[in-house]
């Protein structure tokens, strides 16, 4: 193999690599004693084909593949050879496109030209130098008894009462039938359907129309569609809807004592409040990770500066400008509903397209240096957490990442850098601060939300 270097601008590498015919035809050769064992045609045994009637046979598809294998081998190893690494899979191209014919019979050396860029040298920041804060909140009487009272809330039963004019909290059974204009419209009608009056559950006005509302009783209830419903015929129209009251039913809260503990698999009350404080302690320790994770990533893209791989940073922008016109599409929504011009959006889609560039290329840095890795068994539990996210539907989740290309990548990443990032912490040493629940949530938030 001969490799030459044409071109170097910045990050950006082009190399000429020539494999000759001689190693080609040996490359070719070994493939041959590979498949000649299995390889059985009219006449021979199993395994008793002779090599040159193979090579005559099959000779020019094998070496059609071994041509394709030697670009792969090669190309590899002559960026490893400069001690380089790719930002992304290099451009092949052969120089001499009507010589094919001639390098597969053997008669011409392969010559290719590859275009890629590199990923740069990155002189990592010192850990310690890193100015970091951590909150820490204590879980609260307050808290508890909040959380109780939501967990009783969610607990609640609906029963059936004679002569009940229905308010809201109240579940009622109805069926209805909406028109606009006095003309039906799809979707508006419906039978059988249970309301929690007061949830808004359903378009502005229809939840109104049904308080005082008895069973047996028929009404017409207005409602009007928001600006903003995702069905464009009928946002910001006003409904009739001609409903029958099927069943008004009383909402039935339990009591926070000790059965209800028992009823939710604890042995008493104070065994409930003890497991409802650890769960809101891990979910504020959860809040405070999230934003020291967050001001981490901030001061590393702060200490880091260096030439980004033009290739990365394009095709990170494209996700994100693909995923904003989405995201627009299914509110109803272009880029000319957006307060700021598109160039603006652009631009600033582009620096967060940098930031994220940036920021993998030092935590994969970070990872590499310190032989970060993620196990098999760290892997096998996120993806049983994944498909725990869709009942029912594991098996597809699980065919899905092993048939999906880079799918167990996605998966991997987040928990390399949860790594990653513990390591940085371990180093850096954060200071605690002590704040109260409100506090911390509020700084979260505004900690997101820059």
């Amino acid at each position: 193999m001969q490799v030459t270097e044409t071109s170097s601008e910045g990050l950006k590498r082009k190399l000429t690599v020539i494999i000759g015919a001689a190693e080609l035809g040996e490359r070719l050769s070994s493939r041959l004693g590979e498949v000649k064992d299995r390889v059985q045609l009219k006449g021979f045994r199993k395994g008793k084909v002779p090599v040159e009637h193979i090579r005559k046979v099959y000779g020019r598809s094998l070496m059609a593949e071994v041509v394709e294998q030697a670009i792969r081998d090669t190309s590899v190893r002559a960026i490893s050879d400069r001690k380089e690494r790719a930002a992304a899979t290099p451009d092949i191209e052969l120089i001499e496109k009507g010589e094919i014919d001639n390098i597969i019979n053997g008669k011409a050396d392969l010559a290719y030209e590859m275009s890629f860029e590199v990923i740069p040298e990155i002189e990592i920041a010192d850990f310690t130098s890193l100015k970091l804060e951590r909150l820490v909140a204590e879980v609260d009487d307050e808290a508890v008894s909040k959380a109780l009272t939501d967990l009783a809330n969610r607990a609640t039963s609906y029963e059936p009462e004679e002569g009940r004019a229905a308010k809201e909290g109240d579940r009622v059974a109805i069926d209805y039938s909406g028109t606009i204009g006095g003309e039906a419209f799809e979707g508006g009608t419906g039978e059988g359907l249970s309301l929690v009056l007061g949830n808004a559950n359903f378009i502005p006005g229809f939840e109104v129309g049904l308080i005082g509302a008895k069973k047996g009783d028929r009404r017409d209830v207005k409602g009007t569609f928001p600006e903003a419903y995702p069905v464009k015929e009928l946002a910001g129209k006003e409904a009739v809807f001609d409903v029958t009251v099927k069943e008004v039913e009383r909402p039935v809260t339990p009591v926070v004592d000790e059965d209800f503990a028992k009823s939710m698999g604890l042995e008493s009350l104070d065994k409930l409040k003890e497991a409802v404080s650890q769960q809101i302690g891990r979910e504020l320790a959860g809040i405070a990770r999230v934003k020291l994770k967050r001001e981490l990533l901030d001061e590393l893209d702060k200490a880091h500066t260096f030439e980004l791989p033009p290739s990365l940073v394009a095709r990170e922008f494209d996700n994100i400008w693909k995923e904003l016109v989405r995201s627009l599409e299914r509110g109803g929504k272009s880029l000319e509903d957006e307060e700021k011009p598109e160039d603006e959006l652009r631009a600033e889609y582009r620096r967060i397209a940098e930031r994220r560039v940036r920021l993998g290329l030092v935590v994969g840095e970070i990872g590499n240096r310190n032989k970060i890795d993620v196990s098999q068994d760290e892997l096998r539990r996120a993806l049983i957490e994944q498909a725990r996210r869709y009942p029912g539907q594991e098996k597809l989740v699980y065919e899905f990442y092993e048939k999906t290309p880079g799918a167990l990548a996605d998966l991997r990443a987040p928990i390399f850098e949860d790594k990653v990032v513990d390591l940085i912490l371990e180093g850096a040493k954060p200071v605690e601060r002590k704040v109260s629940r409100e506090k911390l949530i509020e700084e979260a938030e505004a900690t997101t939300q820059s």
